[in-house]
């Protein structure tokens, strides 16, 4: 009777890790009834009457509360609920991806614009952006005479965007975060 499917249900707890019928070992349990109705405090035998007497099982699905809480209800349909409502749940979320512009130093003014846009485009479908300044060989020597540039990104995307994080060094290079505004 018991399945081994996982998922995060009730209180962060996998279904297989619910007790139904004779697993439930506590004294007294508070009991819900099929249609949802509260039906108080009783000894775990006189809820499981009433399990047997509906049809149905006896479901504990708030093991921490004081009493434990048990559901009367068929399991493989609760099963199946859960498990539908999980998957409604993965559906909403939206997963932000990262999304990375590299520049070099010494890049042109339309070559910058064409970056900007390209960024913008990532910022309004609710990505973050990474915008890294790749300095080579002798570039090295003038890392912060080009903080400007970054500077320059982030004033030209203000409108849409916020500075998630400020340019840092790492390295080779220098990045900064950038992400829609909300």
């Amino acid at each position: 009777m018991l399945s081994t499917l996982f998922f995060m249900g009730m209180e962060g707890r996998t279904i297989s890790d619910l007790f139904i019928n004779e697993q439930i070992r506590d004294r007294e349990v508070r009991v819900i009834g099929v249609n949802g109705e509260q039906l108080g405090v009783m000894p775990t035998r006189d809820a499981m009457k009433l399990a047997e007497e509906a049809g149905v099982d006896l479901v504990k699905i708030a093991p921490t509360a004081k009493p434990p809480v048990c559901k009367i209800v068929d399991y493989g349909k609760f099963k199946y609920e859960q498990t539908r409502k999980e998957k409604e749940a993965r559906k909403k979320q939206k997963t932000v991806e990262i999304k990375e512009i590299r520049l070099s130093p010494n890049i042109d003014t339309n070559d910058l614009n064409t970056k900007v846009n390209a960024a913008r485009k990532f910022i309004s479908k609710g990505d973050r952006v990474k915008i890294t300044l790749r300095f080579r060989g002798r570039e090295m020597a003038h890392m912060n005479n080009s903080k400007h540039i970054l500077d320059d990104i982030a004033q030209a995307l203000s409108d849409i965007a916020v500075v998630d994080k400020a340019p840092k060094v790492e390295g080779r290079s220098m990045s900064m975060f950038l992400a829609e505004k909300r």
